[in-house]
């Protein structure tokens, strides 16, 4: 998905031009990018020299000033060039008075973690993250639940980990906590990617 160009269109509209979507003014959403933070660094842990994944914001599609107390644009998670895939990560009702992000940082990460994966998926044709157990796909969910868990259970409430449904002969299991994947590389590939962050931060 890439909304670089867009209209209105349908009755009752002209086909002018909107407002493009835009990268996110740094410091415009302080919750959703910490949260994204955390996520880069999964991503790049994986997937060394890869670009890190960006917020980008498509305007309010009525083209009219946002109300006080509110903000109708809409947030992805998207490649450097602008592409995305998935939800929007700031879902809210400003009539309903919501904030403009949500609020909860438990809920941003895993809302952002799952957005990246989708758009990183779809855009780069990769499974991403990879169990370094399993070899397959993992998936955000709270800590400690089991692979019964369905969006909106009760019955776990920590924090976002990436979750494995495990091999044939064995059962589901948290991998790392959502932005401390690193930690769960096998030793050569975590000590290179230490190795790695070092170097980066020489040359800042």
């Amino acid at each position: 998905m890439n909304f670089f160009s867009y209209s209105s269109i349908g009755p009752g509209h002209d086909g002018r031009h909107l407002p493009e979507p835009r990268r996110a003014e740094p410091g415009r959403w302080p919750v959703l990018e910490a949260a994204l933070a955390a996520v880069n660094r999964d991503l790049l842990a994986a997937m060394p020299g890869r670009e890190a994944l960006v917020l980008f914001v498509v305007p309010s599609a009525s083209g009219q000033p946002v109300q006080p107390g509110g903000d109708s644009d809409q947030v992805y998670v998207a490649m450097p060039d602008g592409r995305w895939h998935g939800n929007e990560v700031n879902a809210c009702d400003p009539e309903e008075g919501d904030p403009p992000e949500p609020d909860d940082a438990t809920t941003v990460l895993t809302v952002v973690a799952d957005a990246a994966q989708s758009t990183v998926m779809e855009l780069l044709r990769q499974v991403w993250p990879v169990c370094p157990e399993h070899r397959i796909g993992m998936h955000p969910r709270p800590a400690g639940t089991t692979d019964g868990w369905y969006e909106g259970a009760t019955d776990a409430a920590g924090p976002p980990v990436w979750w494995c449904r495990g091999g044939r002969n064995s059962v589901c299991h948290d991998v790392a906590l959502v932005g401390e994947l690193a930690d769960a590389l096998p030793g050569a590939r975590r000590r290179a990617l230490r190795r790695s962050e070092r170097r980066r931060g020489a040359h800042r």
